[in-house]
């Protein structure tokens, strides 16, 4: 009765050139799953145009629609499936009756570069390591007053090949070949007491910075930031309804929304930390910029959500990580200027993917060089956040002392990270 793995994910080409690829998924389900799969896709650099679900309980079947968020990345579609695959539980009839295993963590590698200082450099090698499957854990970046980089990643392998001889040296030697000259010195190994060392040793946030950047409303600078990306009439369309009257078993999620990257990602994330089941869902194709979203929906004791408090619950978190998924805020580090950005971690202790890539591309764009950079994490009250620390070098066209300067490096970030 089981199934081989070449059923479990399926990813077929579109008739037509630039036409979608559909990846289908058929294996036993799980609460959380279809998180987990937007993720992983998402950290491919894949947009999903539309997809459908539905599971009995016990199998699910989901067909996703993807195409690249922009023409310059590669898919790796054979890795893509396996990494699909290695999030799907067991095939085999005893998934009924035993819990599936946990999957161990990846072990962190250490990656230190040692570069001449140039405009997009740590774009440059975020590119890399997000092209090799590589995903950045932390990372420490300092440069010195000769105009060297000493750049730290600690990253993990999702190919899970990092351990051999040969997976490190296409790393090292992918890294030079892009970089060129630019590159002194590159080593790669396991980390060891370092990263536990470097992750108690992150900066802590100012009490009034941490407020502005995790606070549960919008500001109004804020607004008026996101504005310049996105209409606030579009913004604040974030419709969210719970109809218990179409089904003897589910609740009938609709949403309603403005598009952008990672959507559905943080819709399914949203779910699998209130513990909430999909037992059918529909998300539809881009309309004039909008989203729609209908999904059944259930508690994990197999109830629909009748309790008003717990609707009001789930559509204010809904609403919020719609709304306001990341957050990027400009302050004054001593003398420096300082880009925050941040994300919140899954219960699952996952952060967010391609957050390192699109912050640095968006500099890079810019034409802002990066002083020094480090990735953290920070406990708030109700969760964990992921926080990205950039200090900025100043340029003549963005004086860092100038406020529009600023806001127009937060609107160019944001737009990035949101896909706008």
């Amino acid at each position: 009765m089981g199934v081989s793995s070449e059923d479990v994910v399926l990813i077929e080409g579109g008739k037509k050139a630039g036409e979608p690829r559909v990846i289908t998924v058929n294996c036993p389900d799980k609460t959380g799953l279809g998180c987990d799969l937007c993720r992983i896709i998402l950290e491919f650099g894949l947009c999903i145009t539309k997809g459908d679900v539905s599971t009995d309980g016990k199998w699910c079947y989901v067909v996703l629609w993807v195409i690249p968020h922009s023409s310059s990345i590669m898919v790796r579609w054979a890795s893509l499936k396996n990494r699909l695959l290695s999030v799907c539980p067991s095939c085999s009839v005893s998934f009924y009756f035993e819990p599936a295993p946990r999957s161990t963590a990846s072990p962190v590698y250490l990656l230190k570069l040692l570069c001449l200082d140039r405009k997009g450099l740590l774009h440059d090698v975020t590119q890399v390591l997000c092209e090799l499957e590589l995903t950045i854990q932390r990372v420490k970046v300092s440069t010195t007053p000769d105009g060297r980089v000493m750049d730290l990643f600690f990253i993990t392998d999702g190919m899970e090949l990092l351990h051999t001889k040969k997976r490190q040296d296409d790393t090292c030697e992918r890294l030079h070949e892009v970089l060129g000259e630019s590159c002194i010195s590159s080593e790669l190994q396991l980390a060891g007491q370092e990263y536990k060392i470097f992750q108690q040793g992150c900066s802590s946030l100012h009490p009034a910075v941490a407020e502005e950047l995790f606070g549960s409303e919008l500001s109004d600078s804020e607004t008026r930031l996101q504005a310049l990306a996105a209409d606030l009439s579009k913004l604040k369309k974030a419709n969210i309804t719970l109809d218990n009257s179409l089904s003897p078993a589910h609740t009938l999620l609709q949403i309603h929304c403005l598009d952008q990257k990672g959507l559905l990602y943080d819709i399914m994330r949203t779910l699998k930390d209130c513990n909430i089941q999909i037992a059918y869902g529909r998300f539809s194709s881009n309309t004039k910029g909008y989203r729609e979203v209908d999904l059944f929906i259930q508690q994990t004791d197999g109830k629909k959500i009748v309790d008003p408090e717990k609707q009001s619950v789930l559509s204010s978190r809904l609403r919020m990580e719609m709304l306001h998924p990341l957050r990027v805020i400009i302050a004054n580090r001593g003398p420096d200027t300082e880009l925050l950005v941040a994300n919140p971690v899954e219960l699952s202790g996952r952060g967010r993917p391609r957050v390192f890539y699109d912050v640095t591309l968006a500099l890079k764009v810019l034409g802002i060089c990066i002083f020094s950079a480090e990735i953290g994490r920070h406990s708030t009250s109700d969760r964990q956040w992921e926080v990205y620390r950039f200090l900025l070098d100043e340029t003549v066209e963005f004086p860092l002392a100038n406020s529009r300067a600023r806001t127009q490096i937060v609107d160019r970030v944001r737009r990035t990270l949101m896909g706008w």
